[in-house]
């Protein structure tokens, strides 16, 4: 599941791949962007932002987001794509290099002065040069009544937390999701250890929370509804929380090590 760890890790391979290189092609295979032709442009830069990816020339920034499914494939020009063509949404060609976004959540070619229109919105964020604990900690506290779940999973406060490391995050701290924010004795502290475990993560493909990698034991509680907690044995539990119905989330908790 891309989180902000991935999403780093793809800005730093296509970074790699395209800046400071023409663009030979582009195809933006989204009805509002397929006219849309940025051959003949450099690319300055490639940055996350969040879970947000800008793909940057002097003029245009490429923004998309992965959602749940969506990835950036870079490979040799020529090379055999890895996925189907019907779900490509965008292919960026240099002289050596390709580009292809598939099943991209977000897909839109914006002018350079226009970025805030797409990340504007977003809290600090926790992989970025300029993280601020300060400013985090306020926009999470803002709502003492609200759960500490919801809270750091909204990117409005804190860029980069997805469902999977909120759940880790939450264990590790002892927090039930419920737990209001305005509860949470030392929340420097939690959002501290959430950003070191995704900087731990953020450079190797096989993500873990629990220091193995082994297949099936990586996790301490998120999908493991079925299981036992791996501490005190208690069978752990499962549900669903959001701001609005359309909007809940899955949760997994111990009951016993999380309160």
């Amino acid at each position: 599941m891309p989180e902000g760890d991935t999403v780093w890790r793809t800005a730093r391979h296509l970074h790699e791949a395209l800046a400071g290189r023409e663009l030979t092609r582009t195809d933006f295979r989204v009805p509002a962007y397929a006219t849309v032709d940025l051959r003949g442009s450099r690319v300055e830069e490639v940055v996350s932002r969040g879970k947000h990816l800008l793909i940057r020339t002097p003029e245009h920034s490429i923004h998309s987001h992965l959602k749940m499914e969506g990835a950036w494939h870079v490979h040799r020009l020529g090379s055999a794509w890895r996925r189907p063509g019907h779900s490509a949404r965008a292919v960026l060609d240099n002289d050596e290099w390709q580009a292809v976004g598939y099943a991209l959540g977000i897909l839109e070619v914006l002018a350079r002065g226009d970025e805030t229109t797409a990340v504007g919105h977003l809290g600090p964020d926790l992989l970025g040069p300029d993280w601020d604990l300060d400013e985090a900690v306020r926009r999470v506290s803002a709502h003492a009544d609200r759960p500490v779940y919801l809270a750091l999973l909204d990117q409005r406060n804190v860029a980069g937390f997805g469902n999977e490391y909120v759940n880790e995050l939450l264990f590790l701290m002892g927090l039930a999701p419920t737990r209001p924010v305005g509860e949470v004795a030392d929340l420097a502290r939690v959002i501290s250890r959430g950003r070191q475990m995704l900087d731990l993560n953020k450079s190797r493909i096989d993500r873990s929370f629990t220091g193995s990698t082994r297949a099936g034991e990586e996790r301490w509680v998120y999908n493991r509804e079925r299981a036992r907690c791996r501490r005190c044995g208690t069978p752990l539990r499962s549900g669903k929380l959001g701001d609005r119905p359309t909007a809940e989330r899955n949760t997994f908790w111990c009951p016993h090590c999380q309160t």
